[in-house]
């Protein structure tokens, strides 16, 4: 079922639908303050299905496959202040500037998105207003608390990547990201090589940039907070035994990761 056609910007979510923002540990002192873009995979009653079978809906299209389970865990484990964001990348990606042609796709991967034909100005207002705004207002709200009581904070954004895109399989199990500033993901990234069972991506699969990445650019470097962005193979974490095996893991190296920072006077002020 498409779209309703959607006039009115306060009408896309009906006060009964979920939030699109997922909040887990608000008070944490933890330094690490983690996000997830694309831990959900809901579409607003008014759009339908968008015009995709649920066998599309449940691929990595939709959202990022694993991530909300490893994200809860590792949050959990640590104590860290989560913020993740519940809606489909394919009503709009929340990792994605306005002007960039992911941000409301017309096709993902091979498949088409019928829902996202033919939207008028207020239709792609009403989701970037109803979904991508109260998210990363957020986010903003509790940077500029934590940096208001003198938190020092280390942004970590979480994501996953599908092992074959395109027809091309991807040899990583998980990849560290970043931009300018290369000073986390290079440590992170080192300390993943050493487990010795790893391939271990550096800005692989992705690099971030202005134009295709929008929560390290704009919540870590115009902060100048100190950040990375982390992608675990989909096929590692598709399950609970999974997403355990990788949070576990993950908070131990996180910890490591802390103490050298402090050891190393790194520690943000």
């Amino acid at each position: 079922m498409l779209q309703q056609n959607i006039t009115d910007i306060s009408a896309l979510l009906e006060p009964d639908e979920v939030s699109p923002v997922l909040e887990e540990n608000a008070g944490s002192q933890s330094p690490f303050f983690f996000t997830c873009d694309h831990y959900g995979r809901l579409i607003p009653r008014a759009l339908g299905d968008l015009g995709v079978p649920e066998s599309q809906l449940e691929r990595h299209i939709a959202w990022d496959i694993g991530i909300a389970g490893v994200a809860n865990l590792l949050a959990k484990e640590l104590g860290v202040h989560l913020i993740a964001q519940r809606y489909s990348r394919l009503v709009i990606d929340c990792n994605r500037p306005f002007k960039s042609s992911g941000s409301v796709p017309l096709i993902s991967e091979a498949t088409e998105i019928p829902g996202n034909s033919g939207l008028t100005r207020d239709q792609i207002t009403a989701r970037q207003q109803s979904i991508f705004a109260p998210y990363h207002a957020r986010i903003t709200q509790a940077l500029d608390a934590r940096k208001a009581c003198g938190l020092p904070t280390i942004l970590v954004s979480l994501h996953s990547f599908t092992p074959i895109y395109a027809g091309i399989a991807r040899p990583w199990h998980i990849g560290t990201l970043y931009h300018y500033d290369a000073r986390l993901p290079h440590m992170l990234r080192d300390k993943l090589r050493a487990e010795g069972d790893l391939v271990v991506g550096d800005n692989e699969p992705y690099a971030v940039s202005d134009t295709t990445d929008y929560t390290i650019p704009v919540h870590g470097e115009k902060r100048g907070l100190m950040h990375t962005g982390i992608e675990i193979r989909q096929d590692l974490i598709a399950d609970q035994a999974g997403q355990h095996e990788w949070a576990e893991r993950l908070a131990r190296i996180l910890r490591e990761l802390e103490e050298a920072l402090h050891a190393k006077k790194m520690m943000p002020a």
